[in-house]
């Protein structure tokens, strides 16, 4: 009873339980992601790497898959842990900066109602940890600047290896921090051991993934100049602003600008002036390098929790406290469905519409009815069937030979991870990680392919059959109304053919 007395003096803590629950129930929605599967996958090959991502994910993926079998529930528990821990964090962050339980209760709020950070606590993706990694190394900064502690370098360590292992993008952000402290007052963390020691443990965790990624020749430096030159769409300035003020929360918006202001200028934050270049310095970066918006978004929370101590000290009124919370909040509410999967498909595209919202791609390639984040959870289990049947159509001495040829990781992690009941051997594939796996040795004579016409198939291998068409009204336009096709007496070798197939994007 007395913890529960004492709850209310806590209110990021609060809603971080809160955030927790929503997760819960709402995690079971719709079917897997695309990359999750792909993760699941790459984790039961445990390497300390692979051609997209580091190895922390797709272990954590594959365990999780392992323990609890097709739970979606269980399988996210760890982006919800995450979403929970970075309210909490926030709400402590704007404590330290100065602010009471009201700038306390608003960063958590801005965290707990911004759709990205809903998103990226409903899904096991690689950016799961970038958000209380991101935030960790700034609210450590603070404790280094305002209390003296050095120590807290070794924590920044530990944690930044922990980001790095889950996604390479928190080198930016570290890259700001270090930029940040070289040309302010707290470079004199520069004169003492402290700081490399913690730089010394990170380089040490990180050491056998930067050394898989020399040994296979970089890919992941591959993977991102394609990113930049080919798939990203280039946004002007004020494009990523604005898309930036969508992903998290329009409502939130005057809280993080107000953040900005307060770490360049305000009085009562001169002393952590390395924030506001620290973030200057990452934007400019996100622009020039094409980056997706979310990329930045472990950023967020730290900006959060320093606009609302500097509007809890200049907003005096308790009507206009309450009109900005409420706000966010309200809008919260209305944008949640487009981060939780909680309405039938049917129900979202209608309510989507009613808002006069349309999906977009931050890729180039088209989207369908729902956006890309819901579309690609769609069609898996129909996908597995459809080839499961097509497999099951061969004879006995066909299927010792036949293997799916996927085009993506997404269509060989759906064989892979749902096709187990129809009996199907291992997918292979050119795309990123699956080319590193190789044929397997599968020679091509048997084969099974979605999507290409008779006539380019038929270039390839003697005879070309068709086994159905996969068609999902609600999944990405590239992977539906395609025919799957048997494909038979391939012409050349495909082990011989694989290093052509490589696809690293």
């Amino acid at each position: 009873m007395a913890v529960l007395r004492a709850l209310p003096r806590y209110p990021a803590l609060l809603l971080a339980l809160l955030a927790l629950a929503i997760h819960l129930w709402a995690s079971g929605g719709y079917g897997y992601f695309r990359d999750e599967l792909y993760f699941i996958v790459c984790g039961t090959r445990p390497d300390w790497g692979y051609v997209d991502q580091p190895p922390l994910v797709p272990l954590i993926a594959a365990a999780l898959h392992g323990l609890f079998g097709d739970s979606l529930v269980m399988l996210r528990l760890v982006p919800a842990l995450a979403h929970a821990a970075t309210i909490a964090l926030a709400g402590e962050t704007a404590r330290v900066l100065g602010g009471g339980c009201w700038a306390q209760g608003l960063a958590a709020l801005a965290v707990l109602t911004s759709g990205v950070y809903l998103a990226l606590g409903t899904i096991l993706v690689t950016d799961v940890l970038q958000a209380p990694t991101w935030l960790f190394c700034a609210y450590a900064l603070i404790r280094i600047v305002r209390d003296g502690e050095e120590r807290w370098w070794l924590a920044i360590g530990m944690v930044a290896a922990l980001g790095l292992l889950s996604k390479y993008t928190i080198l930016f952000w570290l890259a700001a921090l270090g930029l940040g402290v070289i040309v302010t007052g707290a470079r004199r963390s520069l004169a003492r051991s402290w700081i490399y020691a913690g730089a010394g443990i990170a380089i040490l965790l990180t050491l056998p993934n930067l050394l898989w990624q020399a040994r296979h020749d970089w890919p992941f430096l591959e993977i991102g100049r394609v990113a930049v030159e080919d798939k990203n769409v280039a946004l002007t300035p004020l494009q990523f602003l604005r898309e930036e003020i969508m992903m998290l929360n329009p409502a939130t918006a005057p809280v993080w600008l107000v953040g900005v202001a307060a770490l360049a200028f305000w009085r009562r934050f001169r002393d952590l002036r390395l924030l506001a270049v620290a973030f200057a310095a990452l934007a400019a970066a996100m622009i020039a390098l094409r980056a997706k918006p979310y990329y930045p978004a472990g950023v967020y929370p730290l900006l959060f929790a320093a606009g609302a101590v500097a509007i809890e000290a200049w907003l005096v009124s308790r009507w206009a406290r309450a009109a900005l919370a409420g706000a966010i909040a309200a809008m919260g509410i209305v944008g949640a469905p487009f981060s939780l999967p909680i309405l039938p498909v049917e129900r979202f595209v209608a309510y989507q519409e009613f808002l006069g919202q349309t999906p977009h791609s931050l890729e180039r390639n088209a989207v369908g009815l729902l956006p890309q984040y819901y579309a690609d959870m769609q069609g898996w289990p129909e996908l597995a069937a459809l080839v499961g049947a097509a497999y099951r159509s061969l004879s006995p001495e066909e299927q010792e030979k036949a293997v799916f040829l996927a085009g993506n990781y997404g269509e060989a992690g759906a064989i892979d991870v749902l096709g187990k009941p129809w009996g199907l051997p291992p997918a292979i594939s050119g795309h990123n990680s699956y080319f590193l796996w190789g044929p397997r040795g599968h020679d091509g004579s048997v084969v099974i392919r979605l999507g290409g016409t008779r006539e380019e198939l038929l270039r390839l291998y003697a005879s070309v059959e068709s086994a159905g068409v996969f068609d999902d009204p609600w999944g990405m336009p590239y992977e539906t109304r395609r025919t799957l096709w048997i494909c038979r007496g391939r012409k050349t070798s495909l082990i011989e053919d694989w290093p052509r197939l490589r696809n690293y994007r």
